[in-house]
């Protein structure tokens, strides 16, 4: 590109394409359009959320198969079905992959695809940020799990990560144990990719979106990724100093965290849970976004009080980081603390209310279409219910000091996390399904799979109350046949297997219908966003023909009643466009996975001690940023007269 042309966010050429420059091989950019290099190189949005979805799935039948296991262990008393270390790592690992591996970057996957076509946007603000993003997360999800593959063995303290368990008392580095270097250095990577694909988020919603799309004309979904990309930028620092102390403590001999040397077990509780509790909110706020576009679509009518949805999400993000401590009650914080805690986290359960009788309001007095993601979404409402219900019932610090580290609390959050947040992503799949891959899911295979998915879930996890109440512990692999658990365990693990079963059913489906589903028309379901306006499905790489004018909330319900005057604002538009030099998209780069690559060396070494390869990887790494910078933004032209590409 010109050194005059001047760029916005997304390389956009503000001129008319310029001369070919000439440059070194090094910084050759790559131009295939299909194939693997188009996917190593890519910084189309769509493809980096295809490339997200696909790793979130692919870990959350991991982190599946790990449950499974768990629960086979538990289904009968004294079973030595695995051994005790083999059981810690497994609750370990699949508690991390859940909340980091499958359920984040699957929220991921939705706001890089979705969010810039609800916005009427070409790219995201930093496309090959983005792509750098998706490969650090890569990076992040490799070190974690080869633990499963190297003689020390997986981690093996919990998710939580709670001194003194992972202290080098409990796993020596230097005896050959890397498992706790693995989960840190693991979870450090994964947080650089969260920051910088939030930032990312944040820019694209404020600066990049269309004419007459005011921030109170944004679909509640990219109001959602809005509030969670925030909550990420400011939740991550304070895990991002916690495992930094402790990598300290294990690497360098301090003692944040050890008592013979003067440091604080219960300072890692605090970094942790004032991480943990918003980091709840990260895993859920995605989730009311994608219900809050299922709900209108479905019952044919406007969503019921659309400010009150908003406000409510803003304040549950605001309030989320007031609450960390009701994790903490048994600790010994004092009663004032204990007090003000436990009703901030009575107060959080307002706003999620306020939604709850929202969504109601939507559904009443509309036409209901009970079709598959409908199903989800009702299922997402009825069960994410069921969970806040035991959640209030945790605020109670007298209550909460009895169910404490028992398995109420499992089921509590299990009805948080899979009933509310993996039922509604897995509603957005059935939902988005035709836009992104042009292809009908079945409904009666896609309604079997809700039905089985349901009463499996239920099935698991309804038991597991009264366990808990029962008094059977967290994080136990044996139980004696005396202790009065024997059949509700039985019957959650019988619930698992049938879980397990919905779960192939669902993605068995879901590939049948990428190769052989019958083909859709535009606009599958009625919607009323701007995403289901692009002109084909898939969409095109450069998202729509002509940015949208955007005027009125429902902006695609609105087209649909004003074509007269939409086409030819269009036509206006396109022939803007046109004059102009066409549709400008940002070009393929290697360095993005370059840069991610040497993150990925230099942490494996660091973790072996080796500092040498730890300094290599380094320097990859920087060699990537620093090629990437001078490569420039560049570009290629698109001309929707004969849709050739001008590249440049």
């Amino acid at each position: 590109m010109s050194a005059h042309a001047k760029t916005d966010f997304v390389g956009h050429d503000t001129h008319a394409a310029a001369p070919v420059e000439k440059r070194s091989w090094l910084l050759t950019r790559p131009t295939a359009k299909t194939g693997l290099v188009s996917w190593l190189t890519t910084v189309d949005h769509k493809k980096i959320g295809l490339l997200y979805g696909i790793s979130a799935l692919f870990f959350f039948l991991v982190g599946g198969f790990e449950a499974l296991l768990i629960r086979i262990q538990l289904a009968v008393p004294n079973n030595t079905f695995i051994s005790h270390q083999l059981y810690n790592e497994l609750f370990t690992m699949h508690a991390t992959t859940m909340i980091f591996l499958a359920v984040m970057p699957l929220s991921a996957a939705f706001f890089n695809y979705m969010m810039p076509l609800q916005i009427g946007a070409r790219d995201v603000a930093f496309p090959r940020l983005n792509g750098f993003a998706f490969w650090v997360f890569l990076a992040g999800a490799i070190v974690l799990n080869i633990g499963w593959f190297v003689k020390s063995g997986a981690p093996d303290a919990g998710w939580f990560g709670y001194a003194p368990l992972t202290s080098t008392a409990y796993s020596n580095q230097f005896a050959g144990d890397m498992s706790t270097d693995l989960w840190v250095m693991g979870l450090q990577i994964l947080g650089v990719s969260s920051v910088v694909g939030s930032l990312n988020f944040i820019v694209t919603i404020i600066n990049m979106r269309a004419p007459g799309m005011t921030m109170m004309r944004l679909p509640v979904f990219t109001w959602m990724t809005l509030v969670t990309a925030f909550l990420i930028i400011l939740s991550f620092p304070a895990i991002t100093i916690a495992l930094v102390e402790l990598m300290m403590d294990r690497s360098f001999g301090t003692s944040f965290f050890d008592v013979s040397g003067g440091g604080l077990p219960i300072l890692w509780q605090h970094l942790f849970w004032i991480f943990g509790h918003p980091e709840v909110y990260i895993l859920i706020l995605p989730a009311m976004g994608i219900v809050s576009e299922i709900l209108p679509t479905f019952a044919r009518k406007p969503l019921f009080g659309y400010p009150i949805i908003v406000f409510s999400g803003a304040t549950i993000g605001f309030l989320g980081f007031g609450v960390w401590s009701h994790h903490m009650f048994t600790t010994g914080m004092g009663t004032v603390a204990t007090a003000a805690f436990s009703l901030l986290t009575m107060a959080i359960a307002v706003p999620t209310g306020v939604k709850m009788f929202n969504w109601i309001g939507t559904l009443w007095g509309g036409h209901l279409q009970m079709r598959t993601p409908m199903m989800f979404a009702l299922g997402f409402m009825w069960m994410f219910m069921m969970g806040g219900f035991s959640g209030v019932m945790h605020s109670a610090a007298p209550a909460d000091a009895q169910q404490q580290d028992s398995y109420f609390v499992v089921a509590h959050f299990h009805y948080v996390l899979i009933g509310g947040s993996i039922f509604a992503l897995l509603a957005g799949i059935h939902y988005w399904f035709p836009l992104i891959f042009g292809r009908k899911v079945s409904e009666f295979w896609g309604k079997l799979s809700f039905w089985v998915i349901f009463i499996g879930f239920n099935v698991t996890f309804f038991p597991m109350h009264f366990l808990g109440l029962n008094g059977m512990p967290r994080r136990t692999a044996v139980y004696d046949g005396n202790m009065g658990w024997n059949d509700a365990n039985l019957i959650a693990t019988v619930g698992a297997l049938v879980l397990g079963v919905g779960i192939a059913i669902y993605f068995g489906v879901m590939i049948y219908t990428y190769f052989k589903g019958e083909k859709t028309t535009h606009d599958e379901w009625d919607a009323r966003t701007l995403e289901w306006t692009v002109p084909s499905t898939p969409p095109p790489e450069h998202n729509f023909d002509v940015i949208p004018t955007v005027h009125a909330r429902d902006a695609f319900w609105y087209e649909k009643t004003h074509k007269a005057e939409i086409e030819k604002e269009k036509a206006e538009h396109a022939k803007a466009e046109q004059d102009h030099g066409g549709i400008h998209m940002p070009s393929q780069s290697w360095f993005p996975i370059v840069a991610a690559t040497g993150l990925l060396i230099g942490a494996i070494f660091f973790v072996n001690h080796i500092m040498i390869g730890a300094i290599a990887g380094g320097a990859i790494m920087f060699l990537g940023v620093y090629l990437w910078a001078v490569e420039g933004p560049g570009g290629y032209h698109i001309h929707l007269d004969d849709k050739n590409h001008d590249k440049h």
